[in-house]
């Protein structure tokens, strides 16, 4: 089991499906968590787990980043996100501003607050969460989403390389598919082709745990796409 008892880690989206399964794992490998949310999903978060700080923050508001800047964490873990489709002739200018707004300007946000900690103790990680479609380079019907989660990774790696000889890493995950969530279930998904949302937790978490010497980037998980 991954050991993270020395380690604080800011979690953003509180109360969200993939954050609930994340804060579990974080719980259980013994993290001081700083969970970011909104109303009352952060509520059911801040009820099912311990945290040393509990933050109801817009991360698209620039003041978030004064407020972030007030906590002390080892490392991020950024899951604020949306999805959308839309034809590619149909999309407007107020689409594109929504999924770079929900998926770049939160993760720029939240590491602008952050990285003054992590960069005078020359120590800290951040993940943001990229998407499929993102690894692929190819969202057909969602091709905002794509540019946005693409950028998301670009960001993030970019960080690693600029940061890293300064003791602070970067990494992204990639979530090859749907999620398996209520959401997702009720949308018609089959449990099958989409991802266990604990399994996938586990993986960040055994991410998270990984010495600078054998760090990890970039990791896809996926789905049992051959039943």
């Amino acid at each position: 089991m991954a050991n993270l008892s020395s380690s604080i880690v800011m979690l953003t989206g509180a109360g969200g499906a993939l954050a609930t399964a994340i804060a579990q794992e974080l719980d259980d490998a013994g993290a001081q968590m700083v969970l970011v949310g909104r109303g009352e999903a952060l509520e059911r978060a801040t009820d099912r787990f311990p945290a040393t700080e509990v933050l109801d923050l817009d991360l698209t508001n620039p003041a978030s980043v004064e407020e972030l800047r007030k906590v002390k964490v080892d490392i991020l873990v950024h899951t604020v996100g949306a999805f959308a489709m839309q034809d590619a002739q149909k999309a407007t200018t107020d689409d594109l501003r929504a999924m770079f707004d929900a998926n770049m300007l939160s993760l720029f946000h939240a590491v602008q607050g952050v990285l003054p900690h992590m960069l005078r103790r020359k120590d800290g990680l951040i993940m943001g969460v990229s998407a499929g479609q993102a690894a692929r380079m190819s969202g057909p019907r969602a091709a905002l989403y794509t540019a946005s989660k693409a950028a998301v990774a670009a960001y993030v790696l970019s960080l690693h390389d600029e940061l890293k000889a300064k003791g602070v890493r970067g990494c992204v995950l990639y979530p090859m598919g749907a999620i398996d969530t209520p959401a997702n279930r009720d949308a018609g998904l089959k449990w099958e082709t989409m991802i266990d949302a604990r399994g996938l937790a586990k993986s960040v978490a055994h991410t998270l745990t990984r010495p600078d010497r054998a760090h990890i980037t970039e990791i896809k998980v996926f789905p049992d796409e051959e039943k």
